[in-house]
């Protein structure tokens, strides 16, 4: 049987998601999305932070190497272009190379689409420009 995990505040998982968040998409980043934050979007911002970088970013199974691999795919496959241009930042932080990147977008090519991942290609060409493979 599988042992479950001692549950966690909602306080210190949204701690080790603030870290993850930081340490993945930079702080001028998260800096720029908590300025912008709003009455409206107060709750959105705690949940994601909470959620995704809290409680999926931070599990055992996948190194972040591998999270950014299944996340750029996912974006390809959505169309999320600003999300896209974020993540291929984070991509290359998390230890991608320009290169490794390339592949992903060539994978996706065929089990997302072409055009899907002709916009990729241009989205990566302006976030990578100047980078080494």
């Amino acid at each position: 049987m599988r042992r479950l995990l001692p549950r966690h505040t909602e306080q210190t998982t949204y701690d080790a998601g603030m870290v993850v968040r930081r340490e993945v998409l930079g702080d001028a980043h998260v800096d720029r999305a908590n300025a912008a934050v709003t009455e409206l979007t107060e709750e959105f911002q705690e949940l994601i932070t909470r959620y995704a970088w809290g409680t999926i970013w931070t599990r055992p199974g996948l190194t972040r190497r591998d999270r950014s691999i299944a996340v750029l795919t996912a974006l390809i496959a959505r169309g999320h272009h600003e999300e896209l241009a974020m993540h291929l930042r984070a991509a290359v932080r998390n230890g991608l190379t320009v290169d490794e990147i390339k592949e992903v977008v060539l994978q996706s090519a065929i089990y997302c689409g072409v055009p899907d991942a002709n916009t990729a290609f241009r989205i990566a060409r302006e976030v990578l420009e100047g980078q080494e493979g």
